[in-house]
């Protein structure tokens, strides 16, 4: 492992430090697990997109998609730093709104909206609703006659594409969950029953191909496949779309296996390729939006774990155990996400020792990392998980009855708790007595 691929330092000491602050010390205050935040590095990848943009003159929508990492603290940053805000639920929305975010700086997505929902949507008035099936574009189309309201929607597509990535976090292929298919005229169908609403402001079309992708050949396959639907429409309905959406999925490195282009590179081709066709079918160039989650936070995030437990199995394996596991990154036990480790308290230390990270769940299943080289370890030190900032507090979940962990941000030399430790109180503040 490269540390200069990463945000972070070793100080005189031998410690892993965030922005200067020494994790040893981090631990000392907020105990582990405990995920780390450069917030610093958080604001450069933000500025990476929209500074693309702006260079190119090309007016653009930056919209963080709020599942990878979703609380008051991380919203209020992007926010400063000009970036929309991507919702799918009611509790995203509620905390986007808590965070300050402008309602019109909101997108609503979601392949199952409730009523519910999109009345919560149309009641603070969000910026534009993602439709994603006919069940949806007649729901909205009710609740818009009883609120007495227009609103501005995007129509989610699937171009069936297959992306080069784990068929978990694969969206923009044909047999998918999401959009309405191109290929077999539902697109189509839903276009002109969107178009035919009085209520409904159809602004262009949304494309997600999937997630951690490394190359920018899926994206252009996706705007080409896009622009030949737009360029029908136009022709046979008069159709231009003010929005492009493409989406988002632009892959991190977890692992020196990983090779992710530079930000700007991902932005660079969608520009590119809009252009060529804009220029092809002569329309106005529309605005792109994108949808930016992982490549955000991901990178900028530790998990910082104790280690406890350790088993040597001659000729096999030598495990070592934190304290945290699948309940604080679910992502290994889910789809065998890969991730690298560093030992925080030995990080000038040689890296000699085969061992697999197993974590404190009684699931056999619950192993961090399967057989790295790490420094050599003892109880009681500290093993730093790198780019855990996206989807590990977000599907972090109470199994075993553990406590989620505390989130820390640190910028500037300074850090500060953004989310607090539960305690075994919150664990067990909905349960109910049952007594005869």
């Amino acid at each position: 492992m490269e540390l200069e691929h990463y945000p972070f330092q070793i100080n005189e000491q031998g410690n892993l430090t965030v922005s200067e602050v020494d994790t040893v010390s981090l631990v000392k205050q907020y105990g582990t697990p405990l995920y780390v935040y450069d917030v610093a590095h958080i604001r450069k990848n933000c500025r990476a997109f929209v500074d693309t943009f702006k260079k190119h003159g090309i007016t653009a929508q930056v919209a963080y998609a709020s599942k990878a990492f979703s609380s008051i603290a991380i919203l209020q940053v992007v926010h400063q730093e000009g970036l929309a805000v991507d919702v799918v639920s009611k509790g995203e929305l509620y905390t986007a709104l808590q965070a300050g975010v402008p309602p019109e700086k909101i997108h609503f997505h979601g392949n199952n909206k409730s009523r519910s929902e999109l009345e919560m949507a149309l009641k603070h008035r969000v910026g534009c609703i993602v439709i994603d099936n006919f069940y949806e574009i007649s729901l909205l189309g009710e609740l818009l006659e009883v609120y007495n309201q227009e609103v501005d929607v995007l129509m989610r597509v699937t171009p069936g594409l297959r992306s080069n990535t784990h068929e978990y976090i694969m969206t923009g292929n044909e047999d998918s969950k999401f959009g309405f298919n191109i290929h077999n005229g539902q697109a189509e169908q839903a276009f002109l029953e969107i178009r035919n609403h009085k209520q409904l402001r159809l602004k262009g079309l949304h494309c997600h191909i999937g997630s951690q992708i490394f190359e920018t050949e899926g994206f252009i396959k996706a705007t080409s496949m896009l622009f030949s639907v737009i360029a029908d429409w136009q022709k046979r309905y008069q159709f231009t779309p003010e929005v492009m959406n493409l989406g988002g999925g632009f892959g991190i490195r977890y692992t020196d296996e990983d090779q992710p282009l530079p930000r700007h590179e991902y932005v660079e081709a969608l520009i590119e390729a809009v252009k060529h066709h804009v220029e092809q079918i002569k329309i106005p160039m529309p605005e792109i939006w994108i949808e930016p989650g992982r490549s955000i936070v991901g990178d900028a995030g530790i998990t910082l774990y104790k280690i406890g437990s350790m088993k040597d199995i001659p000729g096999i394996r030598k495990y070592i155990t934190v304290d945290g596991g699948m309940t604080d990154n679910l992502r290994p036990a889910l789809y065998q996400a890969k991730y690298d480790a560093i030992v925080a308290n030995r990080a000038n230390d040689a890296r000699t020792e085969l061992v697999s990270i197993a974590g404190k769940c009684c699931e056999s299943g619950d192993m961090l990392i399967y057989d790295i080289n790490l420094q050599k370890t003892d109880q009681n030190d500290i093993l730093a998980v790198l780019s855990t900032g996206a989807y590990g507090y977000s599907m972090a979940n109470n199994y075993n009855r553990f406590t989620r962990p505390a989130v820390v941000f640190v910028e500037n030399g300074q850090h500060q708790l953004v989310v607090k430790r539960e305690t075994y109180i919150d664990v067990v503040q909905h349960d109910l007595s049952y007594l005869k």
